[in-house]
């Protein structure tokens, strides 16, 4: 924060001692590392709440971009969707699927009869 060196600290020590004596320097010191220390503690503790907040807020906004992301995306889902029902069906896929249907329920039936067969002999 500050660039305070050796010569400067040992300048402002000689100054305190002139001004405050010998005898009130030491309890001076503590006093004003008393303040400094308060003062630490303030600024780190408007730091961690501006830290906090900063860190809400991006959250937030990440939360609404995932959101309209999400949104967009089922929109998308919903305009392919429609525009699939609107296709016209064809006949012969018409014909081919409910062709394929009813050989699988063929299947179905034929296989349960047979097994029903096999646990009844």
């Amino acid at each position: 924060m500050f660039d305070i060196g050796f010569w400067e600290i040992c300048l402002i020590a000689v100054v305190a001692l002139l001004v405050f004596g010998p005898e009130k320097l030491p309890g001076a010191a503590r006093t004003a590392g008393l303040w400094v220390g308060r003062a630490r503690r303030f600024l780190g503790t408007i730091k961690q709440d501006i830290d906090k907040e900063l860190r809400l807020q991006e959250i937030q906004e990440a939360i609404k971009k995932s959101d309209q992301t999400g949104v967009h995306d089922l929109i998308e889902e919903t305009k392919t969707g429609l525009s699939k029902l609107n296709q016209p069906i064809s006949q012969d896929s018409l014909f081919s699927s409910s062709s394929s249907s009813l050989s699988s329920t063929e299947n179905k039936s034929l296989s349960t009869d047979s097994t029903s067969k096999e646990t009844r002999s």
